[in-house]
């Protein structure tokens, strides 16, 4: 047992280790290493979230509450992380109506809806962590499925796995994913961008017509979840870190009732634009603006009175 006490043992000496260099060492040696704390804190605390999950998901099922698994797991993750490294995502409202609803917390209580949001780094897991409303799961790579505790618990909690090579199989597990949301009434998260953005300013890559196409099946509405651009607090290309609080807007829900496939094309420009009109917003109320114009199509008045509210 002494070589697994030790095998335990290193990673956190480590992270304790990097913290202290991160103190010591000249400013851009300290920012690496601070960068190298904060990636294997995140890994630790991934690993005993997931083992976690994995007991947590066996113990829901068994009781008629697996939908919540990935609910309950998220919540963890979320103040483990908030607490080991003062990174967290806080939810705000828009304040932009549409067809008498309303976005921010409001709009997450709809249920079934496909929920999308835009995808910039692996931190957008602990996005989840923060934003994940009850009775809901998310879509992953099929390889995922094979990582040891992470992989476990995903299968358990009813997460959707894509074969993006196979687009037979792809669309029988949407298939799937669709009955499920109708007769459990469970929601889908999914990143349409379908691959991190990395962006070091407000932009959305081109976006895949999976989610859109799902919720038309399902006809359940789509539930846009705009991050800001949090660059300042995570750069993955220049290995920069720093602790600070995120914003998140939720969007009023997109309704789908009576769309067909058809649709999907207009439906998937709709959310986009909308959600590149909040996340250049977003950049403006939670930072210096990247350097971006307000869009005058958005509506919003150019104060700065009138950034945080639309109407």
């Amino acid at each position: 047992m002494g070589w697994l006490t030790y095998a335990m043992a290193m990673p956190p000496a480590l992270v304790v280790v990097l913290r202290i260099l991160s103190a010591i060492l000249p400013p851009h040696q300290a920012r690496l290493a601070s960068f190298g704390a904060f990636f294997v804190t995140s890994m630790l605390t991934m690993l005993a979230c997931a083992a976690y999950g994995v007991v947590a998901s066996i113990a829901l099922r068994c009781v008629g509450y697996g939908g919540l698994s990935q609910w309950t797991v998220a919540r963890a993750f979320k103040w483990s992380m908030w607490v080991l490294t003062g990174v967290t995502f806080r939810i705000q409202d828009s304040g932009k109506i549409v067809g008498g609803k309303r976005g921010g917390l409001e709009a997450l209580q709809e249920r079934p809806a496909v929920i999308v949001g835009n995808h910039q780094t692996e931190l957008d897991v602990l996005m989840l962590g923060c934003v994940f409303p009850r009775y809901t799961s998310v879509t992953a790579k099929k390889s995922l499925k094979w990582v040891p505790f992470l992989g476990w618990f995903m299968s358990l909690s009813k997460t959707v796995f894509i074969d993006r090579a196979n687009r037979t199989t792809a669309r029988a597990a949407f298939d799937g994913a669709a009955n499920t949301m109708r007769t459990e009434r469970q929601n889908v998260f999914i990143f349409p961008e379908g691959t991190r953005s990395y962006a070091s300013e407000p932009e959305l890559l081109p976006f895949k017509k999976g989610a859109f196409h799902l919720a038309i099946q399902a006809q359940v509405p789509v539930i846009p979840v705009v991050v800001a651009n949090y660059n300042n607090v995570l750069d993955v290309k220049n290995k920069n870190f720093s602790s600070g609080v995120i914003d998140v807007s939720v969007l009023p829900a997109i309704p789908t009732k009576g769309l067909t496939a058809a649709d999907a094309d207009a439906l998937t420009t709709r959310t986009r634009d909308a959600m590149m009109d909040e996340l250049i917003r977003l950049s403006h109320v939670s930072g210096p603006g990247n350097g971006v114009p307000l869009p005058r199509a958005s509506g919003v008045d150019r104060s700065s009175d009138e950034l945080r509210k639309r109407t």
